[in-house]
């Protein structure tokens, strides 16, 4: 995370997402994963049992709000009916990793 004199200007945050729509079957976790890693999220991506993806992103503001302007997409196969975005505590991770079925 930022260090220096500059680092209280940039915040970490994190927020958690939940994807509806036809979202499973689509590559939208390994699409998810790029997308965040090239943002230089950090967090994880996983399906959930009644079909939609969850998300965690943590990283400053303007990456993790790019993150979810991307996730209201998500891949070209997807079709995201809406995206739900609650804000939560920080957690310590490092990189972004796809997670099992929850």
């Amino acid at each position: 995370m930022p260090e220096g004199p500059d680092a209280g200007a940039t915040p970490t945050i994190a927020r958690l997402l939940r994807i509806h729509g036809r979202v499973q079957g689509v590559r939208y976790r390994a699409s998810a994963q790029a997308e965040a890693s090239r943002l230089g999220l950090a967090g994880w991506v996983r399906n959930r049992s009644d079909g939609s993806v969850e998300a965690l992103a943590v990283g400053r503001r303007i990456q993790v709000e790019a993150f979810i302007a991307w996730a209201h997409q998500g891949p070209p196969k997807a079709q995201v009916s809406r995206v739900e975005v609650i804000e939560t505590e920080v957690e310590a991770v490092s990189g972004f990793e796809q997670r099992p079925t929850a």
